[in-house]
Formats: C-alpha cells, sequence, structure tokens
C-alpha cells in the first residue's frame, strides 16, 4: 500500500472514530446512569487533567525545562483569571511577563 493511501485510510479511521466518539455521549446518556460522586469525580478530573496539561506545558520545552520566564508568564496569566480578568489583559499580561522577562536575561 503507497503511502498516500496509508494516510488516506488513516485520516478515514481516525474520523469515523471521532465521530463515534462524540455521538457515543449523548447517545449513551440517556441509558447510562452514574452516581453523583463518580460525576463529581469525573468533573475533579477534568481539572486536574488541565492542572498536569498546563503545567507541562509550561515548564517544559524539548527533553529540558524551559526557563523561568514562561512559567511566571503562565502564573501571572493564571493568577489574572483567576481574578476574573478580562481574558486579553490576561493574555497580554502573561506574554508581556515572559517578553519582559526574556528582555531582561532571564532564560
Amino acid at each position: 500500500m503507497s503511502s498516500s493511501m496509508t494516510l488516506l485510510v488513516a485520516v478515514f479511521v481516525l474520523g469515523v472514530g471521532t465521530f463515534a466518539f462524540r455521538v457515543a455521549g449523548p447517545l449513551l446518556r440517556e441509558r447510562l446512569t452514574l452516581s453523583s460522586r463518580i460525576e463529581s469525580l469525573m468533573a475533579q478530573l477534568a481539572v486536574v487533567l488541565l492542572v498536569a496539561l498546563i503545567a507541562t506545558s509550561a515548564t517544559l520545552e524539548g527533553d529540558g525545562f524551559a526557563g523561568v520566564a514562561r512559567p511566571a508568564g503562565v502564573l501571572v496569566g493564571g493568577v489574572l483569571a483567576w481574578r476574573k480578568a478580562p481574558f486579553v489583559l490576561v493574555v497580554v499580561a502573561a506574554a508581556a511577563t515572559a517578553a519582559g522577562l526574556r528582555l531582561l536575561g532571564v532564560p
């Protein structure tokens, strides 16, 4: 099988799988009942997963540590988001913090 055919098959399978995964939620919602404890746990797991994603993407670059400037910018953005600042301000302040620290020579 040629590489372009393999790519097309892979894209098709991925598309069908993604569609099936998205459709499964609304279809199974009516048939499956979860306890309140499980629903609470799933909500907490979503937060833990999001925090882990933010932590790894903020602190790692390639195989090593990304430096101090990026986590500091993410920290500033996180605090502003927690304080319910406008989204534009959160993004600009986080980027300005990281850029300012790098301008000062902080890795």
